[in-house]
């Protein structure tokens, strides 16, 4: 659709993003999808799992959470809210990298993302670049401060799994989902409470596919230049070290049924990841123009969302 878009300025750029611009301590990103520590391992999976190594390394460093990161996502596995998109299913791993790779359950892993047209909750008057309809024209019913973010809680494999759609885009950045892994806190009124942080990241996806998914509705609405991983500011070329999940389709040569995706996260428990949040740039890009210009929610969601 849009896979000849170079934009060299950010790829000069994008070693200062994972340089720079990103956190001394935190975690540690281990490639692929390690079946052993899965609660729930189908054939195909442990076939992705294989192809794509479990051996504990490390890897890349945290990098800071960029501009639209929300205080007090719920915990609950499902975050579409209704928003409409290729479904996706995540299914992440949480090991300790200090430790042989031994699982951390109760680790608590957050995860927030962009919608099939590139706006994020809490903050939808910002542009996403191209041409997209406005946000509000996609016919759902989902809280515009709380759509497509959410806590899932490690169970003793270390794992957690979400139910999403695909992201779309905005301008500059390629289609990615953030994330952090925090330890020590708990659940408390719906959401997740105390701790520290030990990873902040983000989580890619080939291009091949994402420009497939990019041609279908609702994502075909938002045209314009869409950035691929060389491009990126942030993707540092590593593969699934990155953060590049393995992904499978739900049915073969039907993107629109859907992926799964899988990723292993190596953490330090005992580390704290202090980075700041929010700005462009290597800190995650902002659409142009001005900064994000809508207003974080003045109170905490509502714990009546589905867990």
């Amino acid at each position: 659709m849009t896979g000849n878009h170079k934009n060299r300025t950010i790829t000069r750029r994008r070693a200062l993003a994972v340089t720079g611009g990103t956190v001394a301590a935190g975690g540690i990103a281990v490639a692929g999808y390690q079946s052993a520590f899965a609660d729930t391992v189908t054939e195909a999976e442990a076939t992705a799992s294989a192809s794509t190594g479990s051996s504990c390394m490390t890897l890349m460093s945290s990098v800071t959470e960029g501009p639209y990161y929300l205080d007090g996502a719920l915990v609950r596995k499902d975050i579409t809210e209704g928003k409409s998109g290729v479904p996706l299913t995540l299914r992440l791993t949480v090991v300790d990298a200090t430790d042989g790779c031994t699982p951390v359950p109760g680790a608590a892993v957050e995860i927030w993302h962009c919608d099939a047209w590139g706006y994020y909750s809490g903050y939808t008057t910002a542009n996403p670049g191209g041409s997209a309809p406005a946000e509000s024209e996609d016919g759902s019913t989902a809280n515009d401060s709380t759509y497509l973010r959410g806590y899932q809680i490690a169970n003793a494999n270390g794992v957690v799994k979400f139910e999403t759609i695909f992201p779309g885009w905005y301008t500059p950045r390629t289609c990615h989902i953030h994330l952090k892994v925090h330890t020590g806190g708990q659940k408390e009124d719906g959401t997740y409470e105390g701790g520290k942080v030990n990873y902040t990241g983000q989580l890619f996806f080939a291009d091949d596919i994402a420009e497939e998914i990019f041609t279908l509705e609702p994502y075909a609405r938002h045209s314009g230049s869409y950035t691929r991983l060389d491009d990126d500011m942030v993707y540092d070329g590593g593969g699934a070290s990155s953060g590049l999940l393995t992904l499978q389709p739900v049915k073969k040569a039907d993107p629109s049924k859907g992926y799964k995706g899988f990723l292993t996260i190596g953490v330090d428990p005992d580390a704290e990841n202090t980075g700041a949040g929010g700005g462009g740039g290597g800190e995650g890009g902002t659409p142009p123009g001005d900064a994000p210009t809508g207003a974080p929610p003045s109170e905490t969601p509502s714990a009546s969302a589905s867990s």
